[in-house]
């Protein structure tokens, strides 16, 4: 079984500090300004009167990277550490285990093929056993199955990725050039992840692991998250960012849209990592994948 850092789903290395060391000052400002007219500005946080701007001067080391609140009062985004190993785990694991419900019953509607064949084998149902009780019984086995089967794809899913790129953050994501890893850090605890990794052969960069805490949802923080991977593209002077989810909920695809990114498409015939392709699971476990793209320049 492959199991390289899959495309499940999906808030500062944006430039480090000693990277904004290294830029000129007039550049940095010029690239950070193309950069934010890109894409709209985030929502204000709610809560109290907001505190008045800074004074004129130099800015603090940390720049972009999340010296201030960017998605909501209190909320600072910077690069991983390795302590923060498990949080970062754990924020990502309970967000792919709430696909499990998602897949099986809300997946359902869009794959109208895969409905016409469960309305098939109740209506014989029906027909074979003349039981109208067994038959409104057809239903909620087809989704019981269809429960089983996501649990069963998606854990298996996550245990491939707990052992590679999710095992070692550190090692995969912040050694590397052209790759970055992210926490959304509020009130000493991390309540977001999000990675980038470098494409070289089309000089593009991919948008992955972005999760957030359940908890803290609706603040800004996802959006603020994605901002600062397009942030990091643009510094690093890479042409496209691109991102692959099988994200059911509307709300994804939306955050994706606000960003700036344009849907490329969507594959029924995805091979998630951890499916064994038999009969069961092809009629029980069905992902649709989709592709985004935000090209920043041309080439």
């Amino acid at each position: 079984m492959h199991c390289g850092p899959p495309d499940m789903v999906c808030e500062t290395k944006i430039v480090a500090a000693e990277d904004h060391e290294a830029l000129p000052g007039a550049k940095k400002d010029a690239l950070l300004a193309a950069a934010g007219a890109m894409w709209p500005p985030l929502p204000a946080a709610p809560g109290p009167a907001a505190a008045p701007p800074p004074a004129p001067g130099p800015q603090p080391r940390g720049g972009p990277e999340g010296a201030g609140p960017p998605a909501g009062r209190g909320v600072c985004i910077r690069e991983f550490r390795a302590a923060e190993q498990e949080a970062a785990r754990r924020i990502f694991y309970d967000g792919i285990l709430e696909r499990i419900p998602n897949t099986a019953f809300r997946g359902l509607r869009q794959h109208p093929r895969t409905q016409l064949l469960y309305a098939l084998l109740t209506a014989l149902c029906f027909a074979v056993t003349g039981s109208l009780m067994l038959t409104c019984l057809v239903p909620a086995v087809l989704l019981a199955l269809r429960y089983y089967y996501s649990r069963k794809v998606i854990l298996a899913y996550l245990e491939c990725a707990l052992h590679t790129d999710m095992a070692d953050i550190e090692q995969y994501y912040m050694k590397p050039p052209g790759s970055c890893f992210w926490v959304a850090v509020l009130d000493g605890n991390v309540v977001g992840i999000v990675a980038a990794r470098a494409q070289e052969e089309d000089n593009t960069v991919e948008l992955l692991r972005m999760s957030v805490d359940s908890r803290f949802r609706g603040k800004g923080i996802a959006k603020a998250l994605g901002r600062k991977v397009l942030e990091f593209a643009v510094l690093h002077d890479y042409s496209a960012v691109v991102l692959g989810t099988t994200a059911v909920k509307v709300a994804a695809h939306k955050l994706y849209e606000s960003l700036g990114f344009r849907h490329m498409g969507a594959s029924d015939h995805y091979v998630l990592p951890g499916m064994t392709l038999s009969l069961a699971e092809r009629l029980f476990f069905q992902v649709r994948y989709h592709r985004y793209r935000l090209q920043l320049r041309e080439e």
